[in-house]
Formats: C-alpha cells, sequence, structure tokens
C-alpha cells in the first residue's frame, strides 16, 4: 500500500510532501486535534512507520499510534486518538486502548520519552495480533483478536507536532519467522493432548473422591475457579517463588510452563478470553493435590507465596477449586455499626457522617497458610481523618466483645494503620511500607497473608510490602476496621490481577516513575575495567552539568541561580555500599548548601525537581542537620550541619542491609537516619545554594568500617579531611551507649538521643553514658525538642549498673538499687524520694534549656542547670557511675553538648543563655503582681498579690501586670469562697491591654470574664474552654467550681502557641489553640471566689536582652469597619474577614489582623482566615510586597474544615485533606491537578493586584483577578469552607481588602474602572462593554519574563528612545498569563464605524510617540485598528519616515521610486523634512494571526545577551487606520485552513496606498 496520509484529518493538521507530512498547526495553543490516519487499509504484517520530525516543550504527552475500524473518509474526527470508538486500539504513553479503555499498561517503550528523529510503526500481524515498532524493534503483541480492515492511526498529540511517513512494509524476515511459529505451534498443540487428558482424568478422579461435581475440563476455555467466582488467574508454576512486580501481561511462559506443570507450555489463543488451557491447568494441579498436608505431586498449596492464589478451599490446593460453602466471607458478628449484605461479602459502616468508629468486622473462619484475605474499598468519605485498618487477631469473633476500633485491642492483634503497624495497640513499625492505608481511594485492594513460616504479609494493589510481623499465631483470624473515612468494603474472591496492577501502577508512576519499566541502557559507557563504577546519571537539573567522564557534577552558573541542581546516580547503590562526594568549590551568595539522600526514582524517567525535598515520593533527604522524607522533616537535629561545611569536606551514605539509612561527614557516620529503606535506591546531590560543584570519590579505602550497631562509630575522622583529628579520645568522646530503653534512637554518631513515636508513647527511653564518669567530669545535654502531649519531663542522673547488666525498666525511677535521679524537684535514689525541693525543677525546663551531672572526687554528685551549679543533690556516690538520662514525658530529643566550649549551633535548635533557668513557684523569686486596672468590685492588697471582690458576685476582673513571657506560669491561690453564690473562678488569656484601660473603677469593663469580647480572650470556666465566649471544648481537665480554699490555679501560653491550665501544679493539657503571641493573664472573682493571692514568680529575664516584635493579635471588634458603604451596597452587610491567629511560623499579623507578611525564609507562610466565607461572599486581598530574589509565588484556594487546630506544613500543596487550590495557571484537589491553563498564572501577579475568591450557591469556586471572574475553578466545594493563601517565594506581604475600597490604583477617593482610562474608550460617547486597554496600575511586566525576554531584544535593534512613549502604561506584553491577567477578550471594536480587531495574544507592544505633524484629532477614537508585519530590517525607516513600507529589504540596486503628487499628502511638509515619495502598497490586517506570518515579518536569530540562549524573533505595528482608506480582500498566500476563527480568509487582507491613512501606534515583538 502507498505510505501516504488520508487527506481528509484533524482540524488542525496541515499536510505537506505528497501527503506524506503532517503537522500540527498552532502547536503552542493547542495541543489536541491533530489526528491522521493512513490513506489506505493496512495490510497484513506491514509496519505503518512515521518519523518524529518535531516536537514542543509546552505540553505534555506526545505521539499515539495504533489502528481503527473506522472509514477516515465517513469518520468524524475526535479531539484525540483516544476518543475513537468503534474497534481502536491505540498505544499513548505506555499503555494500550481499546475504544478509549486502557487494556494493557507497562507495554513496550514509552511514546512520551521518545525525541525528534525517532521512529514508531503499527503493524497487524497475520494471526490478528497489533504489534509496536519503535526504532525498528518489535515490541511484542499489544492486543489480540483484531478484524482484518484496520486503518493506521497517528496523533500528533502534546508535544509531538510534526511527523512523516517513512514506509508501509513487511519488516524484514517476517515470512519466515511466522512459518517457524505455526510449526512450533502446531507441535505444541500436539503435545498438549496426552496431558490434558490427564489432567481430565486427574479432575474426574477427585470429584469422585470429594463428592463434589467437576465440570469437564474444556480446552482453550476453562477458567479458573476461586472461592466460589470465576476468573482469569495466572498460572503460578509449582517451585516459583512470587515475582518482585507483576509482568505485564499474565501468560506462561512456554519452556517454564512445559518444565514445571507437564502440560508442553500451552500458547494462549487468538482471543484475550483464550488461555490456552491454563485455567484449566491451574484448577487441575489444585484437584491433583487433594491431600489434606496440600504435599501431593502439583499440589503446591504451601509454596504458593503469589497473592493472586487463594487456598481457601481444601487445604493444599494452589489455586484450585474451592467449595462455596467454606468461602472466606465476613462473620455475622460485628462491629455496632455495621451492616453486611451480598451474602456477607461486603459490610457498610451506617451514618458514617455522624459516626466514625465502632466499624469492626472479622472473616468467618481462622485464616490457612498462604491464603490470600483481599477487600475492595468500595465507599470512602471525605469528612474524618484516618482510614480503613486491616490486620489479624487470635480472638475468636462468638466470644469477643468488639471494641470501638480494633487498635483498642490489647492482646492477640496485629494490624496496620496508615503506614505503620500496631501490635495489641502499640506501634512496632512506625514506617512499614510506602503506601499508607489513609491515601487509598476507592477502588484500591488491600490484602494479607500468614505464611506457612509465621511471618505476616500484607499487600497494597497486589503487591507485597514486606514482612510485617515474624511470628505470627498459628489461628487467627482476618478482621477489618472501618474506620473514619472507610466506609464500605467487600471480599474480593477473585482476585483481577489486571485490574489491581492498573491502579496500583497509576499510584506507583506518581510515587516512582520508574515502576514497571523497562531500564533504559546507561548513556554513558562505563570503564571496562569497572564495570559497575559509580557516576552520575547524563539526567540532571536545569542548571547543572556532569563534566570529568560523569565523575564531577557542578551548577555553571552558581552565581546567578542557587537551584536546578539535582543529580543522581547513573545506577542503583548496592548493599553496604557507600556513596561519597568531595564539595569542590562553594560560593558565598547564598543560604543553604549541599544536600545528599536516596531516591527511588530511576534518573532515566524522572523528571527533575528544582530542589530534591520537593520530590514527595521515594525519597530520603539529609538537609542542614535534619532529615527529610518525601518532603517531611522526619529528623530535625540528626548530625552535623551541612550548611556549615567548606570546600573539601565530604558527604556520603549508605543502605545498609537491614534497610536503615546511614549519613557520613568528612568519614563520620552519623548514625541511623531512617528505616524500611527499600534495595533499589539511587544516591542523590542536590547542588543547592552554596554548593556549586562536587565529585564522586572513588577511594573508599579512607571510610572507616560501618559499625555493626548504628549507635556508635568511630571518633576518628577520615584521613586528610578538613575536620579530622589526631591522637587518642578527649574529653568529647562521651557518647550515648548503643544499648538503651526501647523507645530510644541514638543518631548523630551517639550524640543525640530521641523517642520515637513521641505522640503514642512517653516512657522506655531510658540511654546511658558509653563509659564512666571521670572525677570532675561534666556530662551535659541541651534539650532540642519537647510535645505538650505528655505530663512529666526529662529525668537525668547516675548509675553504678553496667549498661550491659541493665535491664531497661520503662522508668529508671523504677530501678531499686544502684541509682540516684533528679525527677521534677525530687531527689530519689533507688526509686525512693530521697529529698523534696530541689534547687531546680526538670519538668519546668523547655527546649534550649542544658542540663548537667558531675560526680565530684568526694563522691558529691551535683546537677547544672544552664550551666550555673544547682548545688550538692547527694553524697556518697561509688567512683564508677555511668550518666543516664530518662526521655520521659514532655521531652522528646537530647543531644550531648561540649563541656570545653560553647555549644555546636548546629546541634540546637535556638540560642542557649547562659544564665540560669528561672524558677517557678513556691520558689521564691520576683513575684508576680495584679494590674492596678481591674473590676469596680475588686480591691488589691499586698502590693498588688492579692485581690478581694468587696461586693456582688461579678465585676471582679482582674489582669496580670505584664504581658506574659513564652512558658511562664502565672498561679494564684484561692484565699476566701462564699458558698451563698454559685459558679467559680474564671481563669485564662487575653489581647485586651490593660494599660490602655480607663482608670480605676472600670465600670465599662465587663462584669465576668465571659462577657469580655472586646478584643480576643481564651477561658475556662467550670470545665468549658471559651474564645471570646464561643464554646470551644468541654469537659476540658477538673472543673473549676470544685475548687476551694487552697486550692491554686494557674495558666501559662506555651511555646507552641497553647494555653494551657495548672490545678494544684498539675498540667490539664492544652486548653486552646493559636493563642496570640503578646496576652495577658486574666482571672475573673467569679460567684464563690472572693478572694485570691498571686504565688507564682516572673521569668528572670536578662537586662540588656531586647523584646521581640510584637505580633499584633487584635480581633476586629464589632462596627470598627473603616469604610464608607458605596451607594449600591446590598441590604445584606458582607462578614468582616480577618486572617486566622493560627498560621505558618514564618507568618506576622498586623493591621488588626488584615494584614499577614512572611517576616523569613521563602515558605511556612500560610494562612487563613478566622470566618468561613459565606456563599455569594466575594473575599478579596492585594499584594503589597513581592520579593524577586525568590521564585514561583503565592497560592490560594480554600480548605473545607474548621482551620483552628489545623497543624500547617511548610506549603499549601502538601494539605491533602478537602482542600482545592489554585496555583500558578493550574487547578488542585488534594494535592492532585484537576484543571490547567485556568485564569491567569499566579507568579506573574504583580504588586497591587487584587486576588479574590467567591464560591457561588451551587458550591463552584471562581477566582477574581482585579474584580474580573476568571469562571468556575472547581465544583462541589463544600460549606463552611475557609479561604487560603500561601505566601510563598516571591510574595511577602497581603492585606485584606475590605468591604467597597477603591479599586487597583485609585488615588484618594475615586473610584476608577477599566472604562475610565482614556477618551478612546468611548463610541459615540457611549462606553464599550470591555475597554480595548487594560488600567496601567494593573501591569504584570516588571515581573513577566516574557516582556523582559522582548525588551532585550528591541535594545539590541538599538532604536533611538526618541520613536518610543516614555509612559510605560503603553507598553504591554499579550503572553498568556499577562492578558489573563488583566482579563482581556480576544477580539474589540474601534472606529466609526465599528469594526473588529484581534488583540495580538503572543506578542509584545512598545507604544510609539506620535509625531508632531502625524497627529490626528480623533484618531484613537474613530479610526480602525490594524497590524502590519515587517522585516527588522524596515523598522528603522519606518520609524524614520512615520510610514509603513513594505516587507521587502531596500536594495541599494533598486530604482528610485517617483515623485509623487500632491494628492492624499498631509499637507506642507515640514521644514528641512524629506521629499515626499510614493507611497507603496501596503498590507495591514485586522489580526497579528495573518500580519504575524513569517511571509509578511520574516524571523531572524539572536542571542539573549542574559541568559545566552539562541532564539527567533518577529516585529511588526500595531496601527491606526483611517476608515475608508483602504481596501477589504481576501488573504494572498494561498492559506486554505482558517487563520482567524474571528475574520474569514476573503476579508482578512487590507490594502491601502492612502498616503497619511496610517498612524504608528505601536511596536510589536514576538519571541520564540
Amino acid at each position: 500500500m502507498a505510505a501516504e496520509l488520508h487527506p481528509r484529518s484533524g482540524k488542525l493538521i496541515g499536510l505537506s510532501n505528497s501527503n506524506r507530512t503532517a503537522q500540527r498547526n498552532q502547536s503552542v495553543q493547542e495541543f489536541n486535534h491533530g489526528l491522521v490516519l493512513s490513506r489506505e487499509p493496512l495490510r497484513d504484517r506491514d509496519v505503518f512507520t512515521v518519523r518524529i520530525d518535531k516536537k514542543v516543550n509546552s505540553w505534555s504527552g506526545s505521539i499515539e499510534i495504533g489502528v481503527t475500524a473506522l472509514d477516515p473518509a465517513a469518520l468524524d474526527f475526535p479531539s484525540s486518538a483516544t476518543g475513537l470508538k468503534g474497534g481502536s486500539w491505540i498505544v499513548s504513553g505506555c499503555s494500550v486502548l481499546k475504544d478509549g479503555r486502557s487494556v494493557l499498561e507497562e507495554y513496550g517503550r514509552d511514546l512520551d520519552q521518545l525525541g525528534e528523529g525517532d521512529r514508531v510503526g503499527i503493524q497487524r500481524n497475520g494471526r490478528g495480533e497489533l504489534h509496536l515498532w519503535v526504532n525498528g524493534q518489535d515490541c511484542g503483541p499489544a492486543a489480540r483478536g483484531l478484524p482484518p480492515r484496520l486503518w493506521a492511526v497517528v496523533d500528533l498529540y502534546g508535544k509531538c507536532t510534526q511527523v512523516t511517513v517513512m514506509s508501509c512494509e513487511p519488516p524484514p524476515d517476517t515470512d519466515s519467522e511466522e512459518r517457524e511459529e505455526d510449526e512450533e505451534e502446531g507441535e505444541e498443540e500436539a503435545a498438549l493432548a496426552a496431558p490434558v487428558a490427564q489432567m481430565t482424568e486427574a479432575c474426574r478422579e477427585h470429584a469422585e473422591r470429594s463428592s463434589t461435581i467437576v465440570p469437564p475440563v474444556v480446552v482453550h476455555s476453562a477458567p479458573a475457579v476461586i472461592n466460589g467466582s470465576v476468573d482469569e488467574v495466572p498460572e503460578v508454576t509449582r517451585g516459583h517463588s512470587r515475582p518482585d512486580k507483576f509482568p505485564s501481561n499474565f501468560e506462561s511462559d512456554t519452556d517454564e510452563g512445559g518444565e514445571d506443570s507437564g502440560l508442553g507450555g500451552a500458547r494462549p489463543g487468538n482471543s484475550d478470553s483464550s488461555r490456552g488451557c491454563s485455567g484449566s491447568s491451574s484448577a487441575s494441579r489444585g484437584a491433583m493435590g487433594g491431600s489434606d498436608s496440600g504435599g501431593g505431586p502439583g499440589g503446591g498449596g504451601s509454596t504458593n507465596n503469589s497473592p493472586s492464589g487463594s487456598s481457601g478451599g481444601v487445604t493444599g490446593l494452589g489455586s484450585g477449586a474451592v467449595t462455596t460453602n467454606d468461602a472466606l466471607l465476613f462473620h455475622e458478628k460485628c462491629g455496632t455499626l455495621i451492616k453486611l449484605s451480598n451474602n456477607h461479602k461486603t459490610a457498610e459502616r451506617r451514618r458514617p457522617l455522624d459516626e466514625f468508629n465502632n466499624g469492626v468486622v472479622m472473616t468467618n473462619r481462622p485464616l490457612r497458610h498462604n491464603e490470600m484475605f483481599e477487600i475492595r474499598i468500595d465507599k470512602l468519605v471525605d469528612k474524618w481523618s484516618g482510614s480503613i485498618e486491616i490486620g489479624v487477631t487470635t480472638h475468636n469473633p462468638n466470644n469477643l466483645d468488639y471494641p470501638a476500633t480494633m487498635t483498642n485491642l490489647r492482646s492477640g492483634t496485629i494490624m496496620m494503620s496508615g503506614c505503620g503497624i500496631l501490635t495489641n495497640g502499640k506501634g512496632t513499625r512506625r514506617e512499614y511500607c510506602e503506601f499508607s492505608l489513609d491515601e487509598l481511594q476507592e477502588g484500591d485492594h488491600i490484602g494479607l497473608m500468614r505464611k506457612v513460616s509465621g511471618a505476616l504479609h500484607f499487600y497494597i494493589n497486589g503487591i507485597d510490602q514486606g514482612v510485617a510481623a515474624s511470628q505470627t499465631p498459628g489461628v487467627v483470624y482476618g478482621v477489618v476496621d472501618l474506620y473514619g473515612m472507610a466506609v464500605k468494603v467487600t471480599i474480593v474472591h477473585n482476585h483481577n490481577h489486571s485490574d489491581r496492577l492498573r491502579r496500583n501502577n497509576a499510584i506507583m508512576r506518581a510515587l516512582s516513575p520508574d515502576v514497571g519499566r523497562p531500564r533504559p541502557a546507561l548513556s554513558l559507557t562505563p570503564d571496562p575495567e569497572t564495570p559497575d563504577r559509580l557516576l552520575f546519571h547524563q539526567n540532571c537539573g536545569q542548571k547543572a552539568a556532569i563534566i570529568g567522564d560523569g565523575r564531577t557534577a557542578l551548577r555553571p552558573h552558581a552565581t546567578d541561580d542557587f537551584n536546578h541542581g539535582v543529580v543522581l546516580s547513573n545506577r542503583p547503590l548496592h548493599s553496604n555500599e557507600v556513596f561519597q562526594v568531595r564539595i569542590d568549590k562553594m560560593v558565598d551568595k547564598w543560604a543553604g548548601s549541599i544536600e545528599i539522600g536516596v531516591t527511588t526514582h530511576n534518573p532515566a524517567y524522572l523528571q527533575l525537581p528544582s530542589t530534591m525535598t520537593n520530590l514527595r515520593s521515594g525519597t530520603w533527604m539529609m538537609t542542614g542537620n535534619g532529615v527529610m522524607h518525601n518532603g517531611t522533616t522526619i529528623l530535625d537535629e540528626y548530625g552535623h550541619n551541612l550548611d556549615r561545611l567548606k570546600a573539601g569536606d565530604t558527604v556520603g551514605v549508605v543502605r545498609k542491609d537491614d534497610g536503615s539509612l546511614h549519613f557520613f561527614v568528612n568519614g563520620v557516620p552519623q548514625g541511623p537516619a531512617a528505616w524500611n529503606v527499600p534495595p533499589s535506591i539511587y544516591a542523590v546531590v542536590d547542588l543547592y545554594g552554596q554548593a556549586a560543584q562536587a565529585t564522586i570519590m572513588d577511594d573508599m579505602a579512607d571510610l572507616p568500617p560501618l559499625p555493626d550497631d548504628s549507635s556508635e562509630g568511630p571518633t576518628a575522622l577520615s584521613p586528610g579531611s578538613p575536620c579530622s583529628v589526631t591522637g587518642t579520645a578527649s574529653v568529647s568522646d562521651l557518647r550515648f551507649h548503643q544499648l538503651h530503653g526501647t523507645n530510644a534512637v541514638i543518631t548523630n554518631g551517639g550524640r543525640t538521643a530521641l523517642r520515637q513515636n513521641c505522640r503514642s508513647e512517653f516512657n522506655d527511653a531510658i540511654v546511658i553514658s558509653n563509659r564512666c564518669l571521670r572525677e570532675g567530669e561534666l556530662f551535659e545535654i541541651v534539650i532540642q525538642k519537647m510535645v505538650d502531649r505528655w505530663s512529666g519531663s526529662i529525668e537525668a542522673g547516675v548509675t553504678a549498673i553496667r549498661p550491659e547488666e541493665l535491664e531497661f525498666p520503662n522508668t529508671m525511677t523504677d530501678i531499686d538499687y544502684d541509682t540516684w535521679m533528679l525527677s521534677g524537684t525530687a531527689i530519689m535514689q533507688d526509686g525512693n524520694t530521697m529529698r523534696n525541693n530541689y534547687g531546680c525543677d526538670l519538668d519546668s525546663l523547655s527546649t534550649g534549656s542544658r542540663i548537667g551531672m558531675m560526680r565530684t572526687a568526694t563522691g558529691d554528685l551535683h546537677y547544672y542547670i544552664n550551666g550555673v551549679d544547682q548545688g550538692v543533690a547527694c553524697t556518697g556516690l561509688p567512683s564508677d557511675v555511668y550518666a543516664v538520662i530518662d526521655l520521659y514525658g514532655q521531652c522528646v530529643q537530647v543531644s550531648i553538648t561540649s563541656s570545653s566550649g560553647p555549644l555546636d549551633n548546629s546541634l540546637c535548635t535556638s540560642n542557649v543563655t547562659e544564665k540560669s533557668f528561672p524558677i517557678h513557684s513556691p520558689v521564691a523569686g520576683v513575684a508576680h503582681r495584679l494590674h492596678s486596672k481591674h473590676g469596680k468590685n475588686v480591691v488589691l492588697l499586698g502590693d498588688g498579690c492579692q485581690a478581694v471582690r468587696v461586693g456582688g458576685y461579678s465585676h471582679g476582673i482582674v489582669f496580670s501586670a505584664k504581658e506574659l513571657k513564652t512558658d511562664e506560669l502565672f498561679e494564684v491561690k484561692i484565699n476566701e469562697v462564699d458558698e451563698q453564690w454559685s459558679g467559680s473562678l474564671h481563669v485564662g488569656l487575653t489581647t485586651l491591654q490593660p494599660p490602655d484601660l480607663p482608670s480605676c473603677p472600670l465600670s465599662g469593663l465587663s462584669p465576668s470574664l465571659t462577657q469580655l469580647r472586646s478584643k480576643v480572650t481564651w477561658l475556662l470556666a467550670g470545665a468549658e474552654v471559651r474564645r471570646n465566649g464561643m464554646l470551644q471544648k468541654q469537659n476540658y481537665g477538673c472543673s473549676l467550681d470544685r475548687l476551694t480554699v487552697g486550692n491554686r490555679v494557674g495558666v501559662k501560653r506555651c511555646s507552641d502557641d497553647t494555653m494551657h491550665i495548672f490545678i494544684d501544679g498539675e498540667d490539664m493539657g492544652p486548653a486552646a489553640t493559636a493563642v496570640a503571641k503578646n496576652v495577658y493573664a486574666v482571672l475573673d472573682l467569679y460567684g464563690k471566689v472572693t478572694a485570691v493571692s498571686v504565688v507564682s514568680s516572673t521569668l528572670v529575664e536578662d537586662s540588656d536582652s531586647v523584646k521581640a516584635p510584637s505580633l499584633s493579635s487584635d480581633s476586629c471588634s464589632e462596627g470598627e469597619e473603616d469604610t464608607t458603604p458605596c451607594e449600591n451596597e446590598p441590604a445584606l452587610v458582607p462578614m468582616a474577614m480577618i486572617f486566622l491567629e493560627n498560621h505558618g511560623k514564618n507568618i506576622q499579623l498586623s493591621n488588626q489582623n488584615l494584614t499577614a507578611a512572611r517576616v523569613s525564609s521563602y515558605n511556612q507562610g500560610l494562612l487563613v482566615t478566622a470566618q468561613a466565607l459565606p456563599r455569594q461572599q466575594l473575599f478579596q486581598f492585594q499584594i503589597d510586597r513581592l520579593n524577586p530574589s525568590w521564585t514561583s509565588s503565592l497560592s490560594l484556594g480554600v480548605i473545607g474544615y474548621s482551620p483552628d487546630r489545623l497543624s500547617f506544613p511548610s506549603t499549601a500543596c502538601c494539605l491533602k485533606r478537602s482542600v482545592w487550590l489554585l496555583q500558578r495557571d493550574s487547578v488542585f484537589h488534594n494535592s492532585l491537578k484537576i484543571c490547567e491553563n485556568y485564569g491567569p498564572n499566579l507568579d506573574t501577579c504583580p504588586e497591587g493586584t487584587v486576588l479574590g475568591l467567591l464560591v457561588d450557591a451551587s458550591g463552584g469556586l471562581h477566582l477574581f483577578v482585579n474584580g474580573m471572574d476568571q469562571g468556575t475553578a472547581a465544583q462541589d466545594v463544600p460549606n463552611p469552607c475557609y479561604p487560603i493563601i500561601d505566601l510563598y517565594g516571591q510574595c511577602e506581604q497581603v492585606t485584606i481588602v475590605t468591604n467597597h475600597v477603591p479599586a487597583v490604583g485609585a488615588k484618594g477617593g475615586e473610584v476608577r474602572c477599566q472604562g475610565d482610562m482614556e477618551k478612546a474608550d468611548m463610541v459615540d460617547g457611549i462606553k464599550e462593554s470591555v475597554c480595548w486597554t487594560p488600567p496601567p496600575e494593573v501591569n504584570p511586566n516588571k515581573t513577566c519574563e516574557y516582556h523582559a525576554l522582548c525588551s532585550r531584544f528591541k535594545d539590541l535593534l538599538t532604536l533611538p528612545d526618541g520613536y518610543f512613549n516614555e509612559d510605560a502604561k503603553y507598553n504591554l506584553c499579550y503572553c498568556e498569563s499577562c492578558h489573563k491577567l488583566r482579563g482581556d477578550e480576544a477580539y474589540y471594536k474601534r472606529g466609526e464605524p465599528p469594526r473588529d480587531y484581534a488583540l495580538p495574544f503572543g506578542w509584545c507592544r512598545f507604544g510609539l510617540r506620535i509625531k508632531p505633524h502625524c497627529e490626528v484629532p480623533n484618531a484613537f477614537k474613530k479610526w480602525h485598528i490594524a497590524y502590519h508585519g515587517t522585516s527588522v530590517g524596515a523598522l528603522r525607516r519606518t520609524l524614520d519616515q512615520s510610514q509603513l513600507m513594505t516587507a521587502e529589504p531596500a536594495s541599494v540596486f533598486s530604482a528610485s521610486p517617483l515623485k509623487a503628487e500632491g494628492h492624499g499628502s498631509y499637507g506642507e511638509p515640514e521644514e528641512n523634512s524629506a521629499p515626499e515619495w510614493e507611497v507603496p502598497c501596503v498590507q495591514l490586517s485586522p489580526t497579528m494571526r495573518y500580519s504575524g506570518l513569517e511571509a509578511f515579518a520574516p524571523k531572524v536569530q539572536f542571542r539573549d545577551p542574559r541568559s545566552l540562549r539562541c532564539h527567533q524573533a518577529q516585529v511588526g505595528f500595531q496601527v491606526c487606520v483611517r476608515p475608508g482608506s483602504y481596501k477589504v480582500g481576501p488573504q494572498t498566500l494561498g492559506v486554505s485552513e482558517p487563520l482567524d476563527p474571528r475574520f474569514n480568509n476573503s476579508e482578512i487582507e487590507w490594502i491601502t496606498k492612502e498616503k497619511g491613512g496610517t498612524l504608528l501606534y505601536g511596536l510589536l515583538v514576538r519571541v520564540e
């Protein structure tokens, strides 16, 4: 057949080269409508091959190819090939689709990765199979059972913009190969007859033995029966272990099938439903192993490790038939809210929107060995946190009293929850697998299997997640907890591998792009002497380069860019293989430095991020002195700070056999950083910030051996390293011992200890020094991390028990011999309190505090707090004692400091003062006082330390004399009560400033604290926590109504912005969150409490310390609106919106919480509004300040839940529950992109832009830019929802726009709109609906990279500045982002009579100055707008003469033009002006889609002086044309396809020869 394309094609396709070449027009603006088909149907064995000629980088996706039974002569072409139905098979990426539905994943080569020059072919062979050919290589069968009459299909989609048909002929040696295959097939069919007969007989014998009716075996059609359901399953040969991942198709390999089963290796049939006799053989093999032991020939029941197989029928069946009454079902006894259906195969939790637990279900019988228990998630709700949990239990469901959640069961239970494993309700594996059950979606599968060895495995969508527990009891039931989001599940009996694999690939492509894809050959040619040598992969970051035979990576322009420097190793690391690099070069311009780690992503397929910590899957990185996993910090203070390294220092990483990850700094191991790291990982180096160049160190001889235990490493550094030391161990050799409590983890080379699972475990975290303390030697640690979940804190002391002989208890005070501990203020010996009220209170220490212990030569034990000796704690200690630290309760992480010098900043989170830590009550200090401003019924006594209510039951409010400092406790004791009143003391914190109140008596102050609402107030009344009188929490702690004389009540604002209430010294836990920084303690002597006295003391602070900047936390009080309503204000007053005081850690609020600023870094800038956004109300804010030092900018959207207790991540894209986010020009829902090219690019919004959000009555989310609605961004937004803003990158400050403020750029009280800009916007005194020139105040040009590039090209033209308008408002960029930002329409009208013209999208306009002799009255109002394309060479002459010229370049040999007549001239020429020449015939057009064609505006190449990259540029003019001075005619270029949808090709060209009929208005530039 002819190798040509059919003349009918997609609407954007242009054919040339005798219909052999196809090009997609408008490739920068459109990504689809590029469908072409072969001219004739394909002949069998012919390969229809095309070559990719051209690709662009504007889009994702690329060429798609396939076949269709639809005749192109009558085809209604869809937008893409995947829209073809009626018998169409398309290969897209690495998937195969039939009629638009995926039938095969991970097939062949990924077409999206092909480049220009690659060849792709499609073939239907003689057996009706579809084959893909890539660069002459057959990728194997993609589909079977194809009809004979098919046309080839090629879709120029996405990046692919041009292809050429190369050939359509059979590949070489096809005929001989097919004859050989036919002969082999015949031999195989003959060999198959005897085994099939034997199998049939075996099935009949088994049926007779088991009294079960077995249908006769039918070759080529018998499916396997599993748990009573019929489905095709792959044949798993006996004796073979489960593969690492599923193959792309599930047909048995011929040789293996013959050897293992004796079936001769049957071939698949010609249809998809035919599998030879694989289904029959599977069933028959199970039948033959019919003994209980499963050891019969062909049984394989006990060796079947595939999750697809279920041995839930007769014991010993690998995947054989089972009786339905033995099927695995849910037990009839279940949780109180569970409803069973579908013959007890489906379980559903009732009232899912009201209840989140009581959804436990169990299996009806114990699980057998190697039996898969698998469920499918059918329904989820997006209301709760947490989701499904699954596991096993030894409890019989008949006898079990079902708990609310299965993790409440404290015996015989192993559950997978999230991504961890809980045994008997306690966490035993923190990160068991990459998948988290909380992130699975409807349709995902979860399974588990107890192996014969007792190992418990979990499976996610068919993928084995490894051993979760090694010693599982022999008799266990499967259990599912429909918790939180999980509502409905169904037991899966027919384990459909294709569906599970398809879902798994969809998830794994997001997590790890190389899953299931063939690994390409390395682009580097390795040294033949060292074939496995570690090098850098050639695929690296945008601003990185690989040199030195692949051993060195660098950022060539390190002083211009600080990121995009990611490089990966060329192959995966081996276990225990150290990857080490040396920093060769650094720059001192940026913050941050080198980062190193590992990733599961294959560099050949990875789209490299700007920084590796942005990657949200399969990645572990050491950055600074912390460790991040998938972009989230998992260790805050891990090891030496990488940001402090210099040129010549080395960093390394290694994965041990046990799956632990270790880092090295200058050869010193920093200890384990992560666990359960998968084996196939690539090394990663991020040349970030200061790091400019690094080289792989091949010689590993200098590295010390990796210690067997991760807690200790050698004290000597690698020879030659800048940090190396010599000699024996010094005083810095004190480390934590490798033996420690169960929940303790030792890192940082033994210098740091932390308690893992700190929010679920509070003890079992004892650590001990690695040697005895010497006489007079100080063992000092610094507290680095605390949590507010528990009571009690760190305990410290010494013990004479050797670590090897110590059986670590839950807490060290449980030891009853040879141990001395300080707990709180109590000195304890052998578990007994020997002394109370020691000089310090360990429970009162906070992050940054230092604790030291020293044994003197006389046997005395001294404690040191922040370097200050607290005195003798006890005496008579033996000579050999070890230091002991118990990471108990609130204390989570500590590090050993150096006793001979200041603390290394890389190991602490805050500066540490040398003053002793302040002592709280009851230790004497500077007593707190009460403020002189108070309620009218209060009298202060005792120098402000006592307060007495002298009348009534109310008006008893008192304040602390000063603002409370962070972690400062304000405490009072109740002195008197009057039982005639009900109610009691109220206590809390307030942002009200007592000094601002009028003098006493305060008759205007609220009678009770619950009514104090002029400023934000958090208080506890009884057992209820309130904020501004609104109930926030019930049943908090001990009710204040029960207190009496002698009880003490205190309040504290903690460093995590929470309010804690203390009763008799006991912390009741966090009562309120998001408490403002500057608050006063407030009490209300209400009801029966009539007198109190202050018993606490103030924090001792440095006299010359500087107070931190105040963060305003004032709430807008009612009636504080300072704007005046407009005349057209609706009757309903919109709700006033302010920012919530709970926000990202780098945010500072001001201006009554209307203004938010990011005060440091580029992230941690999340903020939300305090009020929910009502439907139909527009919430607007203005961008106040941008910082061009960063890239990217803000994002905004809404969240569907209350943010009061939200823990803010570093960026908004990390929020993954009920969040809709607008970022750049895309829309994201729960971090997944749902829409592209929506609205303007938010990264280009300049200062002064007003952005708004509105949710309409139907739940549609709208973005407003400078008051213009950009349309619906998302649907079904819940009510209520809260606006959220991420001050990221360039955007540093925003302010909420209160109602009825002037528009952007308006001065004074003048309200300007787009229509007020120019008189030219008026036509006959009637304003147009939308003006054609946007307001100059909304000018994004100063932040638009495209405008800057066009400006640099204009500067290269060296045109005099006098030609251009000095007012920058006439310079407009019409790139996609800028015109969307302004809200431009595509077409406007101008002139008398009005005539359409198109805006020059894709061009940049520079306003021209109109010369005085060219000014024509009302030209801009009454003339039409047109465009003229020209050459760069004609620009200067055109501007010199102020009139248009033909596009042909001038030549010195051209004839002199004739002198023109005076007709149509301007009138009298200027003095010294050039003579008047004949005006040439000038071609104009109302659209630049015509005037910008290369025939009119030739392209020129130039090198950008900034980026040094080559670009192509075109130029043209925007002109005003006098009506009647031109003729409208058809295009003259012979173009057939429509050029502009608004203008017909017959009216797209305007011709004028009239002098003075045009005025040059703007120079247009377009750069590619």
